[in-house]
Formats: structure tokens, sequence, C-alpha cells
């Protein structure tokens, strides 16, 4: 074994890899190997083929050699110009410090950038306050709000000042990893107790990892809002691009990458065993997914391979988890409890065997099988106020954070702002109100995509203007002019007998977005790629382009943690990518001749339009791998109908149910659209197969009783399904049966003076720190519940605890009622804490309803996703109960 004394890397086996990677990108070799033949180090040779040895297939198609020899000598300059740099063991170093990306983000220059911006602001302090002060930094630069699940890079967050949590712990690792101290990026990959995920930042300081809430600064250390909720997590991961040998337990072992497991960092943890087993009981060697609702689907927190012995092993916390074991013919799934189970035997079965061929039902339909269950998180911690600061760090602390938010909102002035927008509109003959809303929506990438504009011709600004409606929100934040030209131009350059016709032209030929790629140039490369006759033959019967591209194309998708991620042109330049990636490509390059293409929303499957009717596209190579012998997908169809006893239940994709179909031993989730609630008026075309339907009612206390529906669509026909929604009276408690005096006469104020006290329907309120994630959330749900919670008479209270904050409390998208309340250090919060014995510590928000007897009816500390339905179901509660008295 060849071992680099240096960073103690085993080059036999790098070598191994970086051979078999250079093997697979013969079609960038220049681009991307011509690098070994400068003047390079052993040191930097070594380095830059641990970074091939591990990449993905779509960084080897969509960046240059250059791009990464660039980087190893910025990170090796600033491991010798800090004065940490030479303390840092080489593991540590070669993992979490050299590694050019963080997850699945765009790549960029930004850590040169953000070098320039925080080195000497972090050179005179020690490891543990760099790490605050760079967090601080973070904050100047962004802050939360939720977004689609494309990644952008840290540059563009900068330029924006906006990122999601994924986002925002993105840029606070590179920015770490800038000035040379090791970070990575950790998450539940989903709440137990809540709806949705995390993530947040761990850092490595003199020899130990301490976590920090990225782009939100605490004065200390291993301090954060998500301290508590991650006590009721079922896993906290990371991902490093290697095969790791640290200390931590390993959840997922791939050949290109590894992911350890972090929550005994965070939780109560216990592992678990899981057997996998045939019918005759010889074990099976099998994947075995450890699921957890959230988000009414079963997400696959990780998967791990049984050994010969059918066994295997994680170490999770105290809550329940649903089992998924599959092989390339067998399947079987169970619910485990950990607080009463340590290990479980799974039986698998065929996937030839439906999941209702095996029970007698009594359902109205006998090919349906209804099954109920419920899960249970773990119990939720006592709330403490975590770690003590003295009165002069927590004062100090204050003010830098306040003094961050006027730098980030400084930089937010900054932007184009109305009047400009309706300058430049004018200038460009456009509709000033169509302007405004791409120029705002750009954020800090404003002048980007003005320019654009001024750059196009009069005939083209129109089209431009459509090509720039035609993007998702996100994309106007940064693409660049030379990718918006491109589309323009190839658009413009097709001849008019080309375009075929299409109802809907501006969203499946017109626009550049296809799936959640990197927007790039593709139209000019794959306009070229053929000459007018193959084009046209293209046109007439699409499929040709499909088989050609399928020549072209070697599909791996056994490399790349996410599919879909190579930009097309590149992706087939390159020639092997995944599966996705290929139809994306598929999509670009029909797009390119004219032709009308889209991933076919349910499935993602690629098609194309032809004479208005959808046609699919069937790979050859996707045949081979599939069990049946189907020459073309068939199509089925499945109207959702409303149950008779649930007319209450609002149904919401992916709030309170998802219909999934089984295919190779696994359930995969319809992408109906996110919150769709329209879904009883029509029927949905969908593939024919074995589907499961998941219905599921999240509980006060985060615990979910669901449903499984498992039926089978026929090719050319129609299922009827009932949405079943299961529910558990829940009693409105009363948490305070009387209020003292002074805060009865504060409830008093609360009402307008022409009110009429009787009718009075109690009030919430509500104790906020804008700059958290946690509030965010809660003003959004408020926002998105604006029509329902109006129909309560009630009136909503926002307390803050500084007038500066005002700005980051927009009441406009907020019910009516609402009003906002300056409570100085919260010390109006602190009387409500003296007789509510359930509050403790300083989590916010913290949010009380009080109902019209002046009794206190709910009482919720902390972060918790689905806090608006719960208030909502408080007050309709308390409706129900005065109108029960009233008559």
């Amino acid at each position: 074994m060849t071992i680099n004394t240096a960073y103690g890397l085993n080059m036999d086996l790098i070598e191994k890899k970086f051979a078999w990677k250079k093997e697979q990108a013969q079609g960038r070799e220049e681009s991307l190997f011509a690098v070994f033949e400068q003047n390079l180090s052993e040191q930097e040779k070594q380095l830059l083929q641990f970074l091939y040895a591990y990449m993905p297939l779509h960084d080897l198609a969509d960046y240059e050699g250059a791009f990464f020899l660039q980087h190893i000598r910025e990170v090796l300059q600033v491991q010798a110009d800090m004065p940490w740099g030479s303390h840092i063991p080489d593991e540590i170093f070669v993992n979490y410090v050299l590694p050019y990306r963080v997850n699945n983000e765009n790549i960029d220059h930004s850590r040169s950038v953000i070098y320039e911006e925080l080195a000497e602001r972090v050179r005179h302090l020690s490891m543990a306050d760099a790490i605050l002060e760079t967090n601080y930094w973070c904050h100047e630069r962004a802050t939360y709000i939720g977004t689609d699940i494309r990644t952008v890079s840290p540059i563009t967050i900068m330029r924006t000042a906006l990122g999601r949590c994924g986002e925002q712990s993105t840029l606070t690792v590179t920015a770490l990893r800038s000035i040379g101290i090791p970070a990575r990026q950790c998450y539940t990959p989903r709440w137990a107790h809540c709806d949705s995920n995390h993530a947040w930042v761990e850092a490595w300081a003199d020899g130990k990892w301490h976590f920090l809430g990225a782009c939100e600064p605490e004065p200390v250390l291993d301090e954060g809002w998500f301290r508590l909720p991650a006590k009721r997590a079922m896993l906290v991961h990371t991902r490093v691009f290697a095969d790791y040998n640290g200390p931590e337990e390993v959840t997922t072992t791939h050949p290109w990458y590894t992911e350890i497991n972090l929550l005994a960092h965070y939780a109560a943890v216990k592992p678990i065993h899981i057997y996998t087993i045939d019918e005759a009981g010889n074990p099976v060697v099998a994947e075995v997914q450890f699921q957890l609702y959230n988000s009414a689907e079963f997400y696959p927190l990780t998967s791990l391979m049984t050994d010969d012995q059918g066994r295997a092993s994680l170490t999770t916390g105290y809550g329940d988890l649903f089992i998924h074991a599959y092989t390339s013919s067998l399947w079987g799934t169970a619910f485990i409890n950990t607080n009463t189970s340590s290990e479980l035997t799974l039986v698998l079965k065929s996937h030839n065997t439906p999941a209702y061929a095996e029970h007698n039902t009594t359902h109205t339909n006998p090919n349906i099988l209804i099954e109920e269950w419920k899960m249970t998180p773990p119990v939720a911690p006592i709330i403490d106020s975590g770690v003590k600061v003295d009165e002069s760090t927590a004062h100090e602390h204050m003010q830098r954070i306040k003094a961050g938010t006027a730098i980030r909102t400084a930089f937010e002035q900054t932007f184009i702002d109305h009047t400009q927008a309706g300058q430049y509109a004018e200038e460009w003959q456009l509709p000033r109100h169509r302007v405004w809303n791409i120029l705002q929506t750009a954020k800090g990438n404003g002048e980007e995509i003005a320019a654009f504009l001024s750059e196009c011709t009069l005939a083209e600004r129109e089209l431009g203007l459509r090509v720039l409606e035609s993007l998702r929100p996100k994309d106007l934040t940064d693409t660049f002019r030379s990718v918006l030209h491109d589309h323009v131009e190839g658009v413009i350059s097709l001849d008019e007998a080309s375009h075929i016709y299409s109802s809907d032209w501006d969203q499946y030929v017109l626009c550049p977005r296809i799936h959640f790629e990197m927007l790039t140039p593709y139209r000019k490369y794959f306009a070229n790629q053929w000459d007018t006759e193959q084009q046209q033959a293209f046109r007439s019967n699409p499929m040709q382009l499909a088989a050609v591209l399928e020549q072209e194309i070697t599909v791996n998708n056994d490399i790349d943690r996410y599919t879909g991620m190579a930009t097309p042109a590149a992706a087939h330049q390159l020639g092997v990518t995944d599966s996705v990636s290929r139809d994306i490509v598929f999509v670009a390059a029909a797009r390119s001749l004219g032709i009308a293409a889209r991933l076919e929303p349910l499935n993602a499957i690629p098609q194309y339009q032809l004479q208005g009717t959808w046609h699919s596209v069937l790979w050859k190579q996707d045949q081979s791998t599939r069990e049946d012998t189907v020459l073309a997908p068939t199509n089925g169809q499945i109207q959702f109908v409303r149950a008779t006893d649930a007319s209450e239940v609002i149904a919401e994709y992916q709030h309170n149910f998802t219909v999934a179909i089984f295919e190779n031993g696994i359930y995969r989730t319809l992408d109906i659209p996110y919150g769709e609630k329209e879904v009883y008026q029509q029927p949905y075309d969908v593939l024919a197969g074995d589907y499961r339907l998941t219905t599921g009612t999240r509980l006060e206390d985060g615990s979910v009783l669901g449903t499984f529906a498992y039926f089978k669509v026929q090719p050319e026909q129609q299922i009827e399904v009932e949405l079943l929604f299961r529910t558990e009276q829940q009693q409105i408690p009363v948490l305070l049966d009387t209020l003292p005096e002074s805060l009865q006469q504060y409830m008093y104020s609360l009402q307008p003076e022409d009110d009429n006290k009787d009718q009075k329907e109690g009030s919430i309120l509500a104790w906020l720190e804008p700059e958290r994630e946690p509030t965010k959330h809660l003003l959004r749900e408020l926002a998105e519940l604006r029509a329902e919670l109006e129909l309560w008479e009630g009136h909503i209270q926002l307390s803050i605890a500084d007038e500066q904050e005002y700005g980051a409390v927009i009441l406009d998208p907020l019910p009516s009622q609402s009003q906002v309340a300056i409570d100085p250090q919260y010390q109006l919060l602190d009387q409500w804490s003296e007789c509510l014995p359930s509050l403790g510590g300083d989590q916010l928000p913290v949010v009380i309803v009080v109902d019209a007897q002046h009794k206190v009816r709910y009482c919720l500390q902390g972060y918790k996703l689905g806090t608006g339905k719960e208030l909502l179901r408080i007050v309709n509660g308390m409706n129900a109960e005065t109108h029960q008295a009233k008559s």
C-alpha cells in the first residue's frame, strides 16, 4: 500500500478510482486532465487525484481541471497563512477543509472571494472565536427564506442575502473552510415530531467538533434554537466525499462517498438490529431503508445493506421507524418502536405479490387494503436555557445582531427599486408591472438581468422577457446574461416551419428550465450537433432523437448521490451521466430544435409533444433493467374520493396525504404539486401498477395517526380511492384558569376601544425573534392561513424585543387582526412565565392562546412546524365552545 506521509492518503486506492474516473471522462479529457501535464508538486498531484477520485460525474461534466488545480493551490496557501493551519490533523484537513463542495450546491469561486473579506477579520483570534466571528459575518450576508430544492452557490446567497437552511449551512461551511477551519454540514434528513427537516454546521476547533446555527450567531459555541428539537431526531448525519475511516458510525458506505452518524452528539440513542429472511426462513442480503413519516410520506433517513446473515444495525433515537427492505426480487415492511424493541426480523416476499393480495379486506373494493398505524416520535425534552453567558456578553451579542441586520438591510437597499424598474421598462418599451416583478425577484442579480434586457434588440426584448417569466424565482437570482442570450437567440434562429405546435409553447419550448439543474447555455450547442436534414427528421419523429442520444450517452446511476444535477450540454459532451440527467439532455435537445418536450409532472418521464399529444420516451437501457416486458408505459387513472366522515378535513398533497407507485421493490412518491388541494376535481393520469396511498394526521405531541391504502391501477381503467383521514378527539385544555389582574388588564388593552367586550373571542399572543428561522416559519404559516384566521374575530399580538425589528414583521400578508408590539427584553413574557409552569428557558417563539374568559388554552415554546394549523384548531374549538354555551 502506498501512503502519502503528508496526508495519510491510500494512494493505491485513490489511483485506481482516479483511473476509473478518467476512463469515464474521455469525452472531456483535455478540459479535465491537461492540468496534470503542468509542473505540479507531488503534493498537488496527489490531492488533485484525490479530488478526481471521489468527484461526482456531474462535476466531471461541468467544470474544468484548471478550476480544481487553482482550488488546491488556494487551499494550501490558506493552510500556510492562517495560524491554525499547521495544527489540523491530516485526516481532518483532507475531509473537511480540502473539499471544494459541501453538498449539492452549484460550484463557484466563493472560497477565494470569502477569504478576501474574512481572513483579516479572524486571523488574530483563537479557532473557537474565529468560528463565532465567521458566523457573525454570515449573518451579515444572509437570512432565512424557504425556497425550492435546488441549492444555489454561496456567492448567490451573498448576492441575494437569502437562503434556506441547506443553503445557509453551505455558505457557513464554505466560509469556515475558506479560512482553513474544518467544517461540515450536518442535518436531520427529516424531523420525527413535525414535518420538514433542518441543516446546521459543525466546526472543528482544537481537537473537538462544535455545533452552530448557520447565519444565526450565538455568543458561544454548541448553542442554537435547534438544540432542543434535535433531541427528538432519529438521525443526524453528514456526508464525506471519500472512503472515510473516522471515529463516527458509518450509516452509508458507498464507493464514492460516506455518510456518518452524528446523532449521539445531540440526543439519547440506542442501537437497533434488523434481520431480513425469505419465506423459508433463510437469511437474505437486502437493502434496508430506515424510514420516517414526514410530509405525508415515508422518507428513508438512511439505507444499509444487510450482511450475509441478513443483519443491518443502526444507532437511532427513541421513537418509531418504518423499516422497508428489498432485493431485486423480494421486499417487506414493518414498523419498529425503538422504545420497546431493539430487533426486528422482516420476512421478504416476492415483488409480484401485491400488498393487498394476502389480506382479507372489508373495503367495498376487494382490491383495496386499508391498514391503520400510528407513529410516535421521541418525547419532547424539558425546556432549558442552554449555555449561560454573562450580561455583558449577552448585551454585546445583541448589539452585534442588530449591527449585522443593519449591514444586510443596507445591502438589500442597493437592489433595483420600483422607480428604477419603471425607468427601465419605459426605456425598453415593456410593461412596467412585468419588468418590476422580474427585477425585484432577481434581488442582487437584478443588474445582470437588466443588462441582458438592455442588450436585447427591440425585436428580441419581448421574447427575452417571456424567457425570464418562464423561469422559477430562484433562477432569476443566479442566471447570467450569456445564458439568457443563448436561449433567446436559439429560439429566434429556429426556422419558422420548425415550430411544432404546442398549446404551452413558452413552457415546453421557450423555457430553459427543465428540472433542478443549474441553468446554462445549451441551445446553440445542440443546434450544432446535427445537420438540417437530421434535425427535420427529429422533429418529424422525436424518438429518432432519443435513439441517437441513447447511442451517445452511457447511463451510470451508481456514482452520484444526487441525480439530475449535470447540465445538458456538459452531460452530452462527457457522454456518461445518470438516468435523470440523460432525460434532461433529451428535453434540452428537443427544445433546442423547436420540439415541445418536458419531464412528465407525476413521474418525471421524458416526453415530447407531437400533433398536440404527449408521448413518453422509452429508453432501451431502462427496459433492460425492468422486471416486466412491457414495451411502452401504460396509463390508468386515480380518482380521489372524499370520505363521508372526513368532510371537515382539507386534503393537501404532501401535507396530509401522498400516493406512491411500487417500482423495483420500493415505493416512489408521485410528484403531484406540493400543497395541491383541488384533488377531488378530476382524475389523475398515472402509470398502471401497484400503489400505496398514505394519509396522516399530525397530533399536538408530534405523533401521527395514519392509514395505508394499497391498490392496483389497471391499464386504461380508473380506480376510485377514498382519502381516509383518522382523527382523534383533542380537547382544548385549560392550562390556567385565572390570569393575574395585571395580565387581565393587559388582555383588555389589546382590544380596540369600540369593541364589545362580550363579543371578544380571545387572543393569540406570540413573542418572536424575527431574525431566527423558527419565527419566520411561524409568520409564514400565519400568512398561509390568513383567510381561515380572519373568520375568527379574536386578536393576534406579535411581540418583539426592539423597535429596530419592526421591519422584519411585515403585516400585509398576515391576518388583518394582527398587530406588532414592543416587549423590551421580553419583560411581559417573564410575567407570563411566572404563571405558566410549562414555560422555561429562552427558547422562542412563545405562543399563547387566551379565550374570552381569560383562560389560557394553549402554550407552545420553541420550534414546531405546523403551529399555524394547531392555532386554527384551537380558535375554532373555542368558537364551538362559545356557540354551544350560547345555545
